[in-house]
């Protein structure tokens, strides 16, 4: 069976030598802090924060799905009506047997 098993291509991790991360968030909380305190102006939006979503707003169906919120699925429902009636059956008849 070993000869239909396509090999999965190694996994790209690069991690930074020269970065302190620990530095970049604190600054990054004073810098938020001091816009809060409106020492600095209004953060500018970034071009991926502006494209974000903007797609989704300019359909409609998918307006349409996200003002209806979470909906089960059809194999949701199905699975259990199924269960249902195999209860309803064993209540009706008392064993889990056709």
């Amino acid at each position: 069976m070993g000869y239909f098993k396509m090999p999965e291509p190694r996994r790209f991790n690069h991690n930074y030598i020269y970065v302190d991360e620990r530095k970049e968030k604190l600054r990054k909380i004073e810098e938020n802090a001091k816009r809060d305190l409106g020492l600095l102006p209004p953060e500018e939006r970034s071009y991926e924060e502006k494209l974000r979503g903007a797609f989704a707003k300019e359909t409609t169906h998918l307006k349409r799905r996200k003002e209806q919120g979470q909906r089960l699925s059809t194999r949701a429902i199905v699975v259990a009506l199924i269960a249902s009636l195999f209860l309803l059956h064993y209540l009706l008849t008392g064993s889990w047997t056709f």
